[in-house]
């Protein structure tokens, strides 16, 4: 009897620890457990609620590398930049109420029409890549400048990204290391200010003036862009659209800018 029970409790202590294992992963993952629309999406339709955000996501405009049903970096940067959007709370969590949302939302729409540009909303902390069509092709989470004081070689900075409509001057293809950091594919648009990739694109403001993207679309938003095309900065979240003038689009004889101040 001794050993039987001895048995037993072996057992159930290995199924214990795969049970708790497998629950760990899943909950890594951002997409198990169910009890409410705000929790996680349930383990045995993680995969299917994966592929259907991404398909929704992907249709709306939102950068998907690959509809294939797996949480990969573009798949959560692509639910925060969704949450930034539709002013909801910024988790980056798929769930079931956020796939609802998705299921109702539409593509958004650009603020500046009657051109090619880029558009950084400074409020949602997003990025819109729009084509002439006026129709936005590509929207991306971002972080924007902290609005805090920084000192480099001794001097005190204020980290604000400009607001006003700029032209890329300059594109590095490849990476730049500068003081404040590591820059992938920055696109100069304001003296030493870019659009660059970066590890780092928390909810909120965080960047010394730059417009951090993430690192994994940083290379192909570079070929996508070229020196001239137009980049806006506003926080008119909410206004009327508004026609760009024929001075502000694409230049193509725009003349490429040294960069005159690093940023991150």
């Amino acid at each position: 009897m001794i050993k039987r029970k001895s048995w037993k409790n072996g057992f159930s202590f290995i199924l214990f620890g795969w049970c708790a294992a497998l629950t760990l992963g899943l909950v890594s993952s951002g997409v198990a457990f169910a009890g409410s629309d705000e929790k996680k999406v349930p383990a045995a339709e993680s995969l299917r609620s994966v592929y259907e955000a991404e398909k929704l996501l992907s249709e709306r405009g939102y950068w998907i590398s690959k509809i294939d049903d797996i949480m990969d970096p573009s798949t959560r940067h692509a639910i925060a930049a969704f949450q930034k959007v539709e002013r909801r709370k910024r988790t980056g969590i798929l769930t079931i109420a956020e796939i609802r949302a998705m299921r109702r939302s539409k593509r958004p729409k650009p603020l500046y029409t009657g051109a090619a540009h880029v558009e950084i909303d400074i409020k949602r902390q997003v990025l819109f890549l729009v084509n002439d069509e006026d129709l936005v092709t590509h929207i991306l989470p971002v972080s924007t400048g902290s609005g805090k004081t920084y000192y480099q070689d001794g001097r005190k900075h204020f980290a604000k990204t400009p607001r006003g409509i700029f032209k890329i001057t300059r594109q590095i293809k490849g990476v730049r290391r500068a003081p404040l950091g590591v820059l992938y594919h920055p696109n100069y648009f304001h003296m030493g200010v870019a659009i660059h990739g970066s590890d780092s694109i928390p909810f909120h403001p965080a960047s010394h003036g730059c417009v951090r993207i993430p690192r994994f679309a940083s290379k192909k938003f570079s070929d996508l862009v070229r020196v001239g095309l137009p980049v806006i900065v506003h926080e008119k979240f909410g206004s009327p659209q508004i026609q760009l003038e024929k001075e502000e689009r694409l230049d193509l004889d725009a003349v490429t800018m040294p960069v005159s101040a690093p940023c991150k």
